[in-house]
């Protein structure tokens, strides 16, 4: 499943250039039945599978033993329940040197994982999907994004949506006309402070209109 996002793109490229290194582990080598099962039915009764916790302990338990992995490395669980990641929490996870990802999977994780070797559950949003593979590779995309010389211009990042707490204002390209559409004259003018202040007023613009509750805790002038 990460062989595709791990060959492409801006992950891909960063692999390449050796500005980031991604090593997946498969936790079904880490038990100790012929069948290889890595999940059982919940105690007490219900629909689904957990995540049985002695593969996941072990396999993190050989990370430590045989890479550089610190006590003091961020463990994250790819949950539902987890806090819902923002620009701001991704940020503040790139600058660590090493994360361990856990993908949660079926019905979820037994819950002495959570409690016992995880130090962190990230969401990326209110909705279910299959499993937290997914939602490991958007995370590793926004880690990858801000990592130095990632990408072509470091400009780039300033102006994406959420970097500032707000929306980033509309952008147009060539033809200036497209049908009866035309390009704003200002972005056409050459002047760049007229055009800076353009689009911090779109940007404003646009997040009132779109996500007003990206305003709670914006420094606005």
């Amino acid at each position: 499943m990460f062989n595709s996002p791990l060959s492409s793109g801006v992950v891909g490229k960063a692999l390449k250039n050796q500005i980031i290194d991604v090593n997946c582990i498969d936790i079904r080598l880490f038990t100790d039945d012929q069948h290889k099962s890595v999940d059982d039915y919940p105690f007490g009764g219900g629909g689904g599978m957990i995540l049985k916790p002695e593969p996941i302990f072990k396999a993190v338990d050989h990370l430590k033993q045989k890479s550089a992995l610190k006590e003091t490395d961020p463990i994250i669980l790819l949950s539902p329940q987890g806090r819902k990641l923002n620009q701001d929490q991704v940020e503040i996870l790139a600058t660590n040197e090493r994360l361990v990802l856990i993908c949660g999977r079926y019905d979820g994780v037994d819950e002495r994982v959570v409690k016992h070797l995880v130090t962190d559950e990230i969401s990326i949003g209110d909705y279910v999907i299959s499993g937290g593979e997914l939602a490991a590779m958007v995370l590793v995309d926004c880690l990858t994004r801000l990592q130095e010389n990632a990408l072509g211009s470091a400009e780039s990042i300033k102006d994406d949506s959420h970097t500032s707490g707000l929306l980033q204002f509309p952008q147009f390209t060539r033809p200036s006309v497209f049908r009866e559409w035309k390009v704003p004259d200002i972005l056409l003018s050459g002047n760049h402070e007229e055009i800076k202040k353009y689009r911090e007023v779109e940007s404003i613009k646009r997040t009132l209109q779109r996500r007003p509750d990206l305003f709670h805790g914006v420094d606005i002038n």
